[in-house]
C-alpha cells in the first residue's frame, strides 16, 4: 500500500495523427481552427507532368549563338591507325580483339566519329606500333614508327 500515491494523475490522450493524416487538408484545417502552429510549404508543379514547360532560359539558349561539341578524333589520325592495322595485316575485328574493345571503336577511330579516349589511344598505339597521341590537323600521314 506505501507503493500507491494517490496525489499522482495519470492522463490518457490519443495518439497524434500519422504523416498521411497530417497532411491532409482536414488535418491542416482543423489544427488552425485549434490554433495550432501550422507550417505549409508548396512545392512548385508538385503533382503535375510539367517536364516539358518552357522557362526564361529557354529563350536565352535560343539567342546563344556559340555552337558546342565535343571534338573527334582528326581523319589523319584515323588514316594512321589504318595504315598501321593493314601494315600488320589486321582487321578491325581483330585489332579490336587485341586491345579488348568492340570492333565499332576501331570503325568509329578511323572514321574520325570517335571522341578521343586516352586509354584507347594508348591501346591501339601498343597493338600497331605506331604513336598517334599528339597529331594535329595537317601533319602528313606517313605512319612512325613508335619510339621505345
Amino acid at each position: 500500500m506505501a507503493e500507491s500515491d494517490w496525489d499522482t494523475v495519470t492522463v490518457l490522450r490519443k495518439k497524434g495523427p500519422t504523416a498521411s493524416q497530417s497532411k491532409s487538408k482536414q488535418a491542416i484545417a482543423s489544427a488552425q481552427r485549434r490554433g495550432e502552429d501550422v507550417e505549409t510549404t508548396k512545392k512548385w508543379s508538385a503533382g503535375q507532368n510539367k517536364q516539358h514547360v518552357l522557362t526564361r532560359n529557354t529563350s536565352k539558349l535560343d539567342r546563344e549563338t556559340e555552337e558546342l561539341h565535343h571534338e573527334r578524333v582528326p581523319h589523319e589520325v584515323g588514316k594512321v591507325i589504318q595504315l598501321g592495322r593493314q601494315e600488320k595485316s589486321l582487321t578491325q575485328k581483330d585489332l579490336a580483339t587485341r586491345i579488348n574493345e568492340k570492333p565499332q571503336v576501331i570503325a568509329d577511330y578511323e572514321c574520325g566519329r570517335a571522341i578521343p579516349n586516352n586509354q584507347v589511344l594508348g591501346k591501339i598505339e601498343r597493338a600497331i606500333g605506331l604513336k598517334l597521341r599528339g597529331r594535329e590537323i595537317g601533319q602528313p600521314l606517313e605512319a612512325k614508327p613508335k619510339k621505345k
